[in-house]
């Protein structure tokens, strides 16, 4: 089974109350290959919400305790974040999952790339929150732009 961003099956979860359908991933479902998860809702925050970036560092340093998740109200979401990783790892864990298919850039969901804090659509270099604790527990995480599937790479 493998855990994806409900955001990439049309669910219309997205900070913006968007969606980012991706048919690849869209066909793991209708495949019964995939089971959808949005961290964010699932740490207890609305849909809609303010845009959230991580600040201090990326997925790992808030698993640390050395960054945090704030909104674009500066408000922090730090809590709402990890209880959403948590739940997402929960599931993957119910489901057998070994590989995670999330949304490249998001602050809970990115395996490369992830906002940079600004809110000014800068990008860099690092995972989300819940691509960390997916990754500490044993699950490879992909992105949707990355998944070697997709991409035609191997899958060893």
């Amino acid at each position: 089974m493998i855990l994806v961003s409900a955001c990439l099956v049309g669910c219309r979860c997205r900070y913006d109350q968007g969606s980012k359908p991706h048919d690849p991933v869209i066909a793991l479902i209708r495949e019964g290959k995939a089971v959808p998860v949005c961290p964010e809702q699932m740490g207890g925050l609305p849909t809609p919400r303010l845009p959230a970036e991580i600040i201090g560092g990326d997925g790992d340093d808030v698993l640390d305790g050395r960054a945090r998740v704030v909104n674009s109200a500066g408000e922090d979401v730090t809590a709402q974040f990890l209880a959403g990783a948590r739940e997402a790892l929960r599931m993957a864990e119910a489901a057998g999952a070994a590989v995670a298919i999330l949304k490249e850039r998001s602050p809970s969901c990115g395996s490369a790339a992830i906002y940079d804090g600004s809110f000014s659509g800068g990008v860099r270099s690092g995972v989300g929150v819940t691509a960390a604790l997916l990754r500490r527990h044993g699950l490879q995480v992909y992105s949707e732009e990355n998944w070697p599937a997709h991409t035609g790479e191997s899958r060893s």
